[in-house]
């Protein structure tokens, strides 16, 4: 017998459960489909959360001929033959096909660019699944011509929803079994599934399947048996694909924002999903000086170190030291006036005419070069009260420049 999660799997849109935003009644995803005028399309989104499974709706509405291939399995030739019988007027009298992709980004450039003549003539109305971000790792030209629908991962309740069904469908789930199921156990499985519908209805059909029944014959599970199915919860960040870049990315704004518990938070989560822990103390040197900088210098310090410290001492004691630094950095006052300015800088090195050093702050590196003008008319500021004295520095061209230009609760070298 096929697994649980596979047999169910919807076939008509009233049976498919989450995704309101995208194939909520009267939604554009809702209505092409509906209407049976679906477009070219990319189904992004984290594994289990329906890009399949209304691939399989649409599969069963449609009055197109739908193919589907597996990126890891397929090649130009499948690509071809998908074509060839597309045109194939004695089979397919629409003269079109709709080609279901799995995993499409594992598909190379020269697999992507064999589908794009047909997409864009309208041959093949193309529909991607993947869960890595489509505008990296699909081709721009096929991007271009598809609508990129962005899958969420299932609530709680909508996962709650399809267990409940499943334990009273007789004819694909679990409705033949005498069962008692407690809402504590259900909701454990809807928890740790962490939005993977795949990944609860396993749990739920091994929970059935391992457990006696009473001498009543009825299957009892409860909150323990779902906990011992379950085993641990499924990660929410996997250091391969999007997500990655979505938690670091909450972690740094985390920290700039100055919410120490959101920072440990997502520390945790990239800890747990096995991320390097040298790629994270990068993260908090560059956010000590971007972020901090002048504020708290002492802040890059403590960073510093505890990069040093997290390449002697590896996991997992150096998950502590990656929480001092990072509270450090997001406990720390804030300034970004270094960043500010070396961007300045650096833009105008680039893209202006910065001019030449001025002679007077020119070093005279070999004896006769005074007599042009090297170093004529310097003045060394130790000479000077409080070791200062004006004197232009810049090129002529920007004498009145401001790259170092703090707000006025920043002026953090003010004169006494």
């Amino acid at each position: 017998m096929e697994p649980l999660a596979y047999r169910m799997k919807p076939t008509k849109l009233e049976d498919f459960y989450g995704q309101e935003e995208i194939v909520g009644k009267d939604k554009l995803l809702y209505r092409l489909i509906k209407a049976d005028k679906l477009t070219s399309a990319i189904f992004w989104g984290p594994p289990g959360c329906g890009k399949t499974s209304l691939a399989r709706v649409i599969a069963s509405s449609t009055k197109n001929k739908f193919v589907t291939l597996n990126a890891t399995t397929s090649g130009v030739a499948d690509i071809k033959a998908v074509v060839d019988e597309a045109q194939n007027i004695f089979t397919n009298p629409t003269g079109k096909v709709i080609l279901f992709i799995d995993e499409i980004h594992r598909f190379n450039k020269l697999q992507q660019d064999a589908l794009l003549p047909h997409v864009e003539k309208g041959t093949v109305i193309l529909i991607g699944a993947t869960t890595e971000n489509p505008y990296f790792s699909v081709n721009k030209a096929l991007i271009s011509r598809s609508t990129i629908f962005k899958f969420k991962e299932l609530q709680q309740e909508d996962i709650l929803k399809i267990l409940k069904n499943t334990i009273q469908d007789k004819e694909n789930g679990l409705g033949n079994y005498n069962l008692e199921i407690s809402e504590d156990a259900l909701k454990y499985i809807a928890m740790c599934s962490k939005g993977d519908v795949r990944t609860a209805l396993n749990a739920l059909e091994l929970a059935v399947l391992t457990t006696d029944m009473n001498e009543e014959g009825k299957i009892i599970v409860d909150r323990d048996i779902a906990m011992n199915c379950v085993q641990q919860k499924k990660a929410v960040y996997d250091k391969t694909d999007d997500s990655h870049y979505d938690v670091i990315s909450a972690f740094i704004k985390s920290m700039r924002g100055s919410d120490p518990d959101a920072t440990l938070h997502y520390l945790a989560r990239m800890l747990d999903a096995g991320e390097d822990p040298m790629f994270i103390a990068r993260r908090i040197v560059i956010q000590s000086s971007e972020d901090v900088g002048l504020a708290n210098s002492d802040a890059l310090k403590v960073a510093v170190a505890a990069m040093n410290a997290v390449h002697q001492i590896g996991m997992p004691e150096a998950r502590i030291i990656l929480a001092q630094a990072a509270l450090t950095v997001a406990l720390s006052p804030k300034s970004n006036t270094s960043y500010r300015g070396i961007n300045k800088a650096m833009e105008d090195v680039k893209n202006r005419d910065v001019g030449t050093v001025p002679m007077h702050i020119r070093n005279s590196v070999a004896s006769g070069m005074e007599q042009f003008g090297y170093g004529e008319g310097y003045k060394y500021p130790h000479d000077y009260d409080h070791g200062k004295v004006e004197q232009q520095y810049l090129p002529d061209k920007l004498k009145d420049v401001k790259y170092y230009e703090p707000r006025e609760w920043e002026n953090f070298y003010e004169e006494e």
